[in-house]
């Protein structure tokens, strides 16, 4: 019998299997033209060259056990032809070889197994095989998140879960470059049998496998000074119930599930946040698509998972467009085709959440104002949800207004200012706006009754009052301005006649003062909310009596936050945020917690 490999076959090592399984016997054609093909990747550092002169060299030992007899045929292909292989060229070249020479053709390629038998030529077709386990994987146990092999150093892996890992040694033996290297062509090998596995990425000295539920990056030089293997491999795949989202963020996500960024630092589980809400839309009949580079959630049948990788910009959109999902997930945003294309699905209405790398919620703000005008900003995207530790840290809202932005005066400074506001306190955090030929981000500090300089300023004014009364409060409302409470039966003796104490108190402070009667109870007696505190998973609940109401948190005299009540008169603290941190302190040690009106 004779037969023909092709380049494809070659590579699976799938004609030593079939000679050693006595499924094949006689003489191997090995055409040229593979030969060619194979030396054209090795030359250009591609690893299924090397795979596959290695099977080829198998099978000369083979020939010289005189198991099989081995013959090159064919003429050597043109450089035109070996690079246009893609489009078939190659392919065409074997075809006409094993036609010639009667023999059987092994291909592993769907289309050249069909054109074959359209020349009426014999074919043997190998389907991908399903492997169990590939030597990487006896790295990982069931709280392993990622494991780092490189050459001439120990193995180690991250243990724990995002946010809480330590990184440990693996054994007490170092890894040698020969060692690396099997363990990178096994799962080179082991990609191209197992059809859950594809190479996303595949360049001279990197490539980029996703096997199963591992992702793995393997790198040599010249780009690494080593041979290095990476493998991630998500140890949590949580339901969205399991995260403690307060009310307001969680309506949020529900009803407006579009221009929002889920940003985060490496391994803080921004990721496997964007998984469970996927799968939390699925849930709801909604059909959820996720845009990927390289694709690794871990997600179920029913969302379709696009590669970047394996289709254009462009195609994506297309498909986007096309198929219409309800919700589409933009995972690991990088560079600017990435942030255009969010940029283009956003615009053209669909709901679209991206996720990107940034070391604090207004980095991800950061990332867009150098890709576009900074008024298209607010159309783009609304929400920033920061994830940290594997738990929801901060939600910021994005608008644009007109005003004049904070720390300026002048009224005809006004100017458009995108406004960047925490959701849950609804506080003021950043201004961004066009100064000058720039753009800034500026934040925006407490308010001035707050800062060192104003309490100073508090204390003096205190001091002037003393000499009129023992009772009264002080309320700074700007740098220019105070507002002053004391009692009914007082209030004539401080203003004095026709005015002349406040006019001169005025003038020793240089401040403008306003009088206001006080109360039997205080004002910050009269501020003060009712309120019972429970314990509800990783939350602290503060129930008032009022929904909707927005309110301030005090232990003792110190001001803590501001919030709104949801639906339910219910504020729900994380804790262990740092403020759920504070406030479960205070409580334990009987310190006075007030929520103030």
């Amino acid at each position: 019998m004779k037969y023909v490999p092709d380049t494809s076959v070659v590579i699976e090592r799938a004609i030593t299997r079939l000679i050693q399984e006595h499924k094949i016997f006689g003489q191997i054609l090995v055409p040229k033209a593979v030969l060619a093909e194979l030396e054209h990747q090795a030359n250009k550092g591609i690893d299924t060259g090397i795979i596959g002169l290695e099977e080829i060299q198998e099978l000369q030992k083979l020939a010289k056990k005189e198991i099989i007899t081995i013959k090159l045929i064919g003429e050597r292909p043109k450089i035109e032809q070996i690079k246009n292989a893609r489009l078939g060229e190659i392919d065409s070249l074997i075809r006409d070889l094993a036609y010639s020479e009667s023999a059987t053709l092994i291909t592993a390629d769907r289309v050249q197994s069909e054109s074959a038998k359209a020349m009426n030529i014999e074919v043997i077709f190998i389907e991908r095989r399903t492997q169990d386990k590939i030597g990487i994987e006896k790295f990982f146990d069931e709280t392993t998140m990622s494991v780092h092999l490189k050459e001439d150093t120990y193995p180690f892996a991250k243990r724990g879960k995002p946010g809480a890992w330590e990184l440990e040694k693996l054994g007490t033996e170092i890894l040698t470059q020969k060692m690396i290297e099997t363990l990178a062509k096994e799962i080179l090998e082991k990609s191209r049998e197992d059809p859950k596995a594809f190479i996303e990425i595949t360049r001279p000295s990197t490539t980029i496998v996703q096997y199963r539920d591992y992702r793995i990056v393997l790198v040599k030089p010249p780009v690494s000074d080593g041979w290095e293997i990476t493998a991630v491999r998500p140890i949590v795949k949580l339901d969205i119930t399991q995260y403690d989202i307060p009310e307001k963020i969680k309506e949020r996500i529900d009803e407006r599930s579009s221009g929002i960024i889920i940003a985060g630092q490496v391994g803080s589980g921004k990721s496997t946040f964007a998984q469970a809400l996927a799968e939390e839309y699925l849930k709801k009949g909604r059909i959820t698509k996720t845009i990927e580079s390289p694709r690794d959630l871990i997600l179920s049948p029913g969302i379709t998972q696009y590669s970047k990788n394996f289709g254009t910009s462009e195609e994506i959109h297309d498909i986007i467009f096309l198929s219409r999902p309800d919700n589409v997930i933009f995972d690991e945003m990088r560079d600017s085709p990435d942030f255009k294309l969010y940029t283009d699905i956003r615009l053209g209405g669909s709901a679209v959440i991206g996720v990107l790398h940034a070391a604090t919620a207004i980095d991800a703000v950061q990332r867009f104002i150098s890709r576009m005008d900074v008024g298209v900003i607010p159309s783009v995207l609304d929400t920033i949800i920061f994830i940290n530790k594997g738990a929801i840290s901060q939600v910021l809202t994005v608008k644009m207004t007109v005003k004049v932005p904070s720390g300026m005066t002048e009224a005809d400074l006004a100017r458009p200012v995108i406004e960047v506001k925490d959701l849950q306190t609804e506080k003021l955090m950043f201004e961004i706006y066009s100064y000058g030929e720039q753009t800034v981000v500026i934040p925006v500090g407490k308010s001035s009754s707050s800062t060192p300089t104003s309490a100073l300023a508090k204390k003096q004014i205190e001091k002037e009052f003393r000499k009129y009364s023992d009772k009264f409060e002080v309320e700074i409302l700007s740098p220019h301005k105070i507002k002053v409470y004391v009692p009914e039966n007082e209030r004539a003796r401080i203003i004095g006649t026709k005015g002349s104490n406040i006019i001169k108190i005025e003038k020793e402070l240089g401040i403008s003062i306003d009088l206001e009667t006080l109360g039997e109870q205080s004002r910050e007696e009269k501020r003060r909310v009712g309120f019972h505190v429970t314990e509800r998973g990783n939350s602290l609940i503060f129930k008032i009596d009022t929904p909707g109401k927005m309110v301030d948190v005090f232990i003792e005299e110190d001001f803590l936050f501001t919030s709104t009540s949801g639906k339910k008169g219910e504020i729900k603290i994380n804790r262990k945020s740092e403020l759920g941190k504070q406030l479960h302190y205070a409580l334990d040690s009987n310190k006075k917690i007030y929520i103030k009106a």
